[in-house]
């Protein structure tokens, strides 16, 4: 085992981790933990754009971000959280420019905007320019820069070292994480004043997902286990136009260049769900009008998907506005963009739960906002809620730039009134364990199965559409697997990058990020945002304007609410 002891340690090198780093750089000790190589991180799959009210094109205000944000997420969102992403958007996207990153320009030299799903002006009138883009690679661009700022500030990277746990004190602080070295199978204990969870989200629980293979949950799933609540897991964004069978994103700037949604009779049929906004409708919306389009046999040859058109554009916007998305469609579906619809269907997206935080990045432990010393958690890992129900479109760039910006910030604050905890009695007692159970077992459970099994459950029946029937189904084969988890067994007996170990100790992440979908899911009796329930159409706000944090405990789940907190815009039935 290997000893580091750092100011802070953060875990994850994506947006929001290096965000954080670049704040303390050369002002404390501070370490980056990624069990990938920092430009792999899953930041660099974003695509079409990241939103800030900079008025460059046409008049915005930062509090028609707000708003946009604030309705798109169906009011779950905590109204002073969203406040500050929309007035911190727009010191957060230039000092980005400052770091060097190559926008797409308007003919005089600003950042070039454009249209994105659920964007408005005016506060509900009809489409906006907001979101800030790199052609359609703008995720690429934004990894990129920060990783080279991280480099330039002489970061300390500890590259393909994968999180087996967090560690607190018996009195509940934060002091440091257990990672494995991937390369040479050693344990390393970071004892660390202060902890940053900027780890991702966990797509992979789903069968079709635009996730990368690292999208686990690690993070998640590890505070979990160790007692911090998890905050409104239910909401799972699926985003409607995900490459047929694949998962794999075609951007909503798609849409917002221009392209439109078709069904199997050829009708653009967004605008008769959504006649202001039509196929820039939010993502939750746009999922349920595929849905329903195929459960009406309205789908492509009365299949399960449905066609996004953009032939109709000229070949030059395709060529520099959406050329990667398009060759997506060109390598993986055989199909021209340029001459006929892509196919496409709702893809597992993004997580709007996750570790429940406060505006400084903290994390929190119940309702009442106590805060978990030394503990912290930014970007897709952690919910401020600045999503609620439905993460706006290129909200989420925004979210790992304002809120990574905001931790490293008060990260460094602690660490300058912070003293060091004392780290528990062997403290890689826990990690060391498990790895010596997986590698000691010879006959068992194959983990394959298991992940494809809980792949299928999730994607069957809780995805677009729930309901009460499916949802206990799928608790009890969520049960049933984890169960079978515990007898697993893997080939392979190495040290040095031994991948059935990591995928082994991945699934077992998932598989404790699904349990709380399935239960939250259960738990909420109302349809809101991208939960909606058959059995509950209805948005329940008497009952349901919270959010829900759960627990696991000896005996099952506790579920405690936590109200939103509303500012300025009173709830409201969402029209577009």
């Amino acid at each position: 085992m290997a000893y580091h002891r750092y100011d802070a340690v953060i875990v994850g090198a994506g947006g929001a981790g290096l965000m954080a780093a670049i704040q303390m750089a050369g002002k404390a000790n501070i370490a980056v933990v990624s069990k990938l190589y920092p430009p792999r991180s899953h930041t660099g799959a974003a695509q079409g754009g990241i939103s800030a009210a900079l008025g460059n094109t046409e008049e915005d205000h930062w509090q028609w971000h707000m708003f946009d944000t604030v309705k798109g997420g169906d009011y779950l969102v905590d109204q002073d959280s969203a406040e500050v992403l929309a007035r911190e958007a727009i010191d957060a996207v230039l000092e980005l420019e400052h770091m060097g990153l190559p926008f797409n320009r308007t003919p005089d030299g600003r950042i070039d905007q454009r249209r994105f799903g659920g964007h408005s002006r005016n506060f509900g009138e009809g489409p906006v320019r907001r979101a800030c883009y790199a052609a359609d690679r703008t995720g690429h661009m934004i990894i990129q820069t920060l990783y080279q700022q991280g480099i330039k500030h002489n970061v300390n990277f500890f590259d393909e070292f994968h999180l087996l746990d967090i560690l607190f004190t018996d009195d509940g602080e934060c002091c440091g994480v257990i990672a494995y070295e991937i390369k040479t199978g050693e344990l390393h204990t970071i004892h660390a004043k202060t902890v940053l969870i900027a780890s991702g989200g966990y797509g992979r629980v789903y069968k079709i997902t635009s996730n990368a293979i690292a999208g686990t949950g690690d993070g998640v799933a590890l505070a979990y286990r160790r007692g911090i609540p998890l905050m409104d897991m239910e909401f799972y964004q699926f985003h409607p136009t995900g490459l047929y069978k694949l998962g794999i994103l075609v951007s909503e700037a798609a849409r917002g260049e221009g392209g439109i949604v078709v069904n199997g009779e050829g009708e653009a049929f967004a605008a008769r769900y959504a006649p202001t906004m039509k196929d820039l409708a939010p993502r939750d919306m746009m999922s349920r009008f595929i849905y329903q389009e195929v459960k009406e046999g309205r789908g492509i040859d009365g299949k399960d998907y449905v066609l996004l058109d953009v032939s109709h554009l000229p070949p030059e916007v395709i060529d520099e506005k959406l050329p990667d998305v398009t060759d997506f469609a060109r390598v993986y579906l055989g199909v021209e963009p340029k001459n006929e619809g892509i196919p496409i269907q709702p893809t597992a997206h993004y997580a709007m739960g996750g570790l429940p935080t406060n505006n400084n990045a903290q994390v929190i432990l119940d309702p009442a906002g106590t805060v978990v010393p030394g503990f912290y958690s930014a970007g897709e890992s952690a919910c401020v809620s600045v999503h609620g129900a439905n993460r706006l479109g290129t909200n989420s760039l925004v979210d790992l730039v304002v809120f990574g910006r905001r931790a490293g910030r008060h990260m460094l604050e602690e660490i300058q009134s912070r003293e060091l905890a004392e780290l528990p009695a062997n403290p890689e007692e826990t990690a060391a364990k498990e790895i010596a159970d997986l590698l000691n077992r010879d006959k068992g459970e194959r983990v394959a199965d298991i992940r494809k099994a809980m792949q299928e459950v999730m994607m069957d029946k809780v995805s677009v559409v729930r309901n009460e029937t499916g949802l206990l189904e799928a608790q009890k084969e969520i049960a049933d697997l984890q169960e079978a988890y515990r007898h697993i067994a893997i080939q392979d007996k190495g040290k040095r990058y031994n991948t059935d170990l990591l995928e082994a100790l991945e699934l077992g992440c998932m598989l404790d990020c699904a349990e709380t979908i399935v239960h939250g899911s259960l738990v909420r009796e109302e349809s809101r945002g991208a939960h909606y329930r058959e059995d509950f159409e209805a948005r329940d706000d008497a009952n349901w304007l919270a959010h829900s944090m759960i627990s696991r405990k000896d005996r099952g789940f506790e579920v405690q609410k936590k109200p939103v907190k509303i500012t300025i815009f009173e709830p409201k039935e969402r029209k577009y």
